[in-house]
């Protein structure tokens, strides 16, 4: 196959987008969910991996956290990966980091990106289906269970663990 052959292959591909977040609790188990500008609901920090630039899940995490909440942490774990498809856009494979436990001191330290986002606030995992979408609020839910459980990365679709 010719370089222009190969290139014409690639170019053909079906694409997908792909995004990573972290998820960050407090001593008390509540969740961090940050609200954005820029559509209805809550989120976790996070957002679009920079894959074209060369980034990966893991250091998009990080830059995401970085950006939108100003707390430079390496992600731990991978917690969750999540394939979801949606209306009117390429299907998202999401990758769901462990934050860890943020102390008072680092809650304090948070700085929010004005330009995307509104506020910051802590919830309780029993409240997180009235603040997330639905598949969010299911992604964020398997990721609790895993680290509750120390079990690897939950594979998700559209929320829902996959039967191997």
């Amino acid at each position: 196959m010719t370089t222009s052959e190969y290139a014409t292959y690639i170019a053909g591909l079906p694409r997908i987008l792909a995004a990573a977040a972290t998820l960050f609790r407090d001593a008390d188990g509540r969740v961090l969910l940050v609200e954005p500008n820029y559509r209805e609901g809550w989120a976790l920090p996070g957002g679009t991996i920079e894959s074209d630039a060369g980034e990966t899940p893991r250091a998009g995490a990080r830059r995401e956290t970085a950006e939108e909440i100003g707390l430079d942490v390496e992600p731990g774990a991978l917690l969750v990966v999540d394939w979801a498809p949606g209306p009117g856009r390429p299907p998202i494979v999401a990758y769901l980091y462990d934050g860890g436990v943020l102390s008072g001191e680092r809650l304090a330290a948070i700085r929010l990106q004005e330009e995307e986002l509104l506020s910051w606030k802590l919830v309780e995992p029993s409240e997180l289906s009235a603040h997330l979408p639905n598949g969010l609020a299911l992604r964020v839910s398997a990721a609790l269970g895993a680290l509750k459980d120390g079990r690897g990365p939950v594979e998700l679709e559209n929320g829902r663990p996959v039967r191997a």
